[in-house]
């Protein structure tokens, strides 16, 4: 089992406190100081989970300049003033960024202490598991 170091572990608080702050700048009539933070705090956590190289080399991979040009491109409408077409087009970016590493993110959250026992939870579970599932399996067993 692969150890899980401190500073992937600050990664995931970071990243959980960004998506709580991009939840709340939401749920507050897309306050865009909430949904700036979100996303200052999501990639700091992102950094930290995988370091800073990896994030750099993920975000600006030849075949993803398309969808890293949407996120941040989507960040700077939040900034200048226009927060729900700013986070249209943020969620399309980062769908097209992070929608083959869900299953991944998925598998590594079970092994935090307290998120995997929530994860764990009957509704939750069901959830998790569809999410967790990786292409591969899925396309195995049709």
């Amino acid at each position: 089992m692969m150890q899980i170091t401190d500073f992937q572990k600050i990664g995931v608080g970071l990243a959980g406190f960004g998506v709580a702050f991009l939840f709340l700048g939401m749920l507050f009539f897309f306050d865009k100081g909430l949904l700036a933070i979100g996303n200052i705090l999501f990639i700091c956590g992102l950094a930290f989970v995988i370091g800073l190289e990896r994030t750099f080399r993920f975000f600006f991979q030849q075949h993803k300049m398309k969808a890293t040009g949407f996120f941040v491109g989507g960040m700077f409408i939040v900034l200048l003033g226009w927060p729900v077409i700013g986070m249209c087009v943020e969620l399309y970016g980062f769908f097209l960024l992070f929608g083959g590493f869900f299953p991944v993110a998925v598998n590594f959250l079970r092994r935090v202490p307290v998120i995997g026992s929530i994860l764990l939870l009957p509704g939750i579970r069901n959830i998790a598991d569809k999410i967790g599932e990786s292409n591969s399996m899925v396309d195995s067993h049709a």
